[in-house]
C-alpha cells in the first residue's frame, strides 16, 4: 500500500534552498503535497509557486507586498495568461503578513515536514515552533540552531525530529548511519543501523569547505577585496549573506558549530579541510581508523530530496557520479591565519549560551556595512571578535531563554554598529 503523501511547509519558498526544494516536490507528486510557503517580498514568485504547488496557506514577512501578492493570485499567470491558470479560489488562499508569518506557517499549518529555508537568526522562532507543533524540521536555517541551540533541543519531542539539509550536515548524517553514535540533537539512524546501544564509534568528524574564492590568498591580499570578489562563491549560486559568509569562511565556522550541537560531537573533534572541487560533502572517522566520506556533485538537490524523505531515499534526484571518468580531488588545511572565523567559532561556543548569538549578530552587521562600502573585507571577522571581546553574559545560570537570545544579539548588533562606526575595528593584516 503507498504511503500517504508528505505535507510540506517551506520557509523561504523563493531563495535557492526553498527553489530547489519545489523543484524536487515537483518531480515526486506522488510523495509530496505542499500546504503552506513563506518568503520575504519577492511576491510574483511566490504567487506563481502558490500556483504551482496549490498551497492555501502563504506568508510574505514585507507586509508592503501583500496586496501585491493578493492581487497577483487574482490575476492570470505570467507564464499562464489563460484564465485556466488562476486559483481554483483564490480568496481560500490566507495570505499572513509581516515576521510572524513565517512562525505562524511552522507551527499552525499542520505540515508532517517543515522545511526552514530562511537566511538569518530570524529563522529562529520559526525552527522552535515547527519542532513544538511536532512536525519533522528538515534543518537549512543553520543560524537557529548555533544562536539558539539549547532552546532548540528543548523544544525536539521525539530522536528524528531533526534532519539537517546543509550538505556537510546531510552528509555527516549519512555517514554516521555507518557505524554507531546515538547522541545529539540529529539521531537519525539509518535502515541498516547497528541494533546495539552504548558509547559512540566516531572519533572525528570533518566538514569540508571549498575554500571560497580566495583559496590560496595570504591575509595581506584580502584587505583589498571588494564586495563584487566576495560574491564569486567558485560551485554555488547564494544568496549575498551565505556568499559573503562563504568567502570569510564564518559560514563555515557556523557549520562547526551546527555539527558540535546536531551530533553532540565535541568542537575540538571537528576538524575543517579544504576541498575545493567540493564532491566530498563531509567524513566520518572512526574509533578503528577508518574514515567514511559522502560524495555527490556539489549541489544541494540530494540534501534537500533526503530532509524531506528520511529515512528515504528518492529515486533520480540527481544524477551519480561518473566513477569511470578521471578526476581529481584536492585536500587542504584551513589557513586559520587568513581566515580566523573557525577558531574563533570554537573559543565563543565554549565560552557561554549566548556567545554565538553575538558572533552571528555581529557578523550580520559587518557583513552589511561591508556591502555599504563602511568596512574591509578583513573587519568583518575583526568586527565580531571585537564584539566578542567586550561582551560580558548577562543572562541567569539557569535554563536558557529566548529572551536571552534576543537581547544578546539585541547587544551585539548595537556594539558591532558602534565598533563600524566609530572605525576601532582592527583590520587583519
Amino acid at each position: 500500500m503507498a504511503s500517504p503523501k508528505r505535507r510540506v511547509a517551506i520557509l523561504g519558498s523563493t531563495g535557492s534552498i526553498g527553489t530547489q526544494a519545489l523543484q524536487v516536490i515537483a518531480a515526486h507528486p506522488d510523495r509530496f503535497e505542499v500546504v503552506a510557503l513563506a518568503a520575504g517580498s519577492n511576491a510574483p514568485m511566490l504567487a506563481e509557486q502558490v500556483r504551482a504547488t496549490g498551497a492555501t496557506i502563504v506568508g510574505i514577512a514585507d507586509a508592503a507586498a501583500a496586496s501585491e501578492l493578493a492581487a497577483l493570485l487574482r490575476a492570470p499567470s505570467a507564464s499562464q495568461p489563460d484564465s485556466a491558470s488562476r486559483p481554483a479560489s483564490a480568496d481560500q488562499v490566507e495570505i499572513l503578513t509581516g515576521v510572524e508569518a513565517a512562525v505562524q506557517i511552522a507551527g499552525e499549518s499542520g505540515a508532517d515536514v517543515v522545511l526552514n529555508g530562511m537566511t538569518g537568526s530570524i529563522g529562529l522562532r520559526p525552527t522552535l515552533a515547527a519542532l513544538r507543533s511536532g512536525a519533522t524540521l528538515a534543518l537549512a536555517n543553520k543560524e537557529s540552531l548555533v544562536v539558539g541551540g539549547a532552546l532548540v533541543a528543548e523544544a525536539v519531542q521525539r530522536p528524528g525530529q531533526v534532519v539537517p539539509v546543509d550538505s556537510e550536515h546531510s552528509a555527516l548524517a549519512q555517514a554516521l548511519s555507518s557505524g554507531r553514535h546515538e547522541r545529539g540533537l540529529c539521531s537519525l539512524p539509518g535502515p541498516g543501523q547497528s541494533a546495539l546501544s552504548g558509547a559512540s564509534e566516531v572519533s572525528k568528524l570533518v566538514v569540508t569547505a571549498s575554500g571560497g574564492p580566495f583559496r590560496g590568498w595570504d591575509a595581506a591580499a584580502l584587505a583589498g577585496v571588494t564586495p563584487a570578489q566576495a560574491l564569486k562563491h567558485p560551485n554555488y549560486a547564494m544568496g549575498r549573506v551565505v556568499t559573503t559568509n562563504s568567502a570569510t569562511m564564518v559560514n563555515k565556522a557556523l557549520e562547526v558549530i551546527e555539527a558540535h550541537l546536531l551530533f553532540d560531537i565535541g568542537v575540538e573533534d571537528i576538524a575543517t579541510v579544504v576541498h575545493p572541487q567540493q564532491w566530498i560533502h563531509s567524513m566520518v572517522q572512526f574509533a578503528d581508523g577508518s574514515t567514511i566520506a559522502q560524495a555527490g556533485h556539489p549541489r544541494m538537490l540530494i540534501p534537500i530530496a533526503l530532509g524531506l524523505s528520511w529515512p528515504d531515499r528518492l529515486s533520480e534526484v540527481d544524477v551519480p557520479i561518473d566513477w569511470t571518468q578521471a578526476m581529481q580531488w584536492d585536500f587542504e588545511p584551513l589557513d586559520e591565519q587568513a581566515f580566523p572565523a573557525v577558531a574563533l567559532a570554537k573559543q565563543a561556543c565554549a565560552a557561554s549560551p549566548t556567545h554565538m548569538a553575538v558572533y552571528n549578530a555581529a557578523n550580520e552587521q559587518a557583513v552589511e556595512a561591508f556591502h555599504a562600502g563602511r568596512l574591509s573585507f578583513p573587519g568583518i571577522v575583526s568586527t565580531v571578535e571585537a564584539t566578542l571581546a567586550r561582551y560580558s553574559p548577562a543572562g541567569s545560570a539557569g535554563e536558557l531563554s529566548l529572551e536571552e537570545v534576543l537581547e544578546a544579539e539585541r547587544w551585539a548588533r548595537a556594539a558591532a554598529d558602534e565598533l563600524i562606526g566609530a572605525a576601532k575595528v582592527q583590520v587583519h593584516a
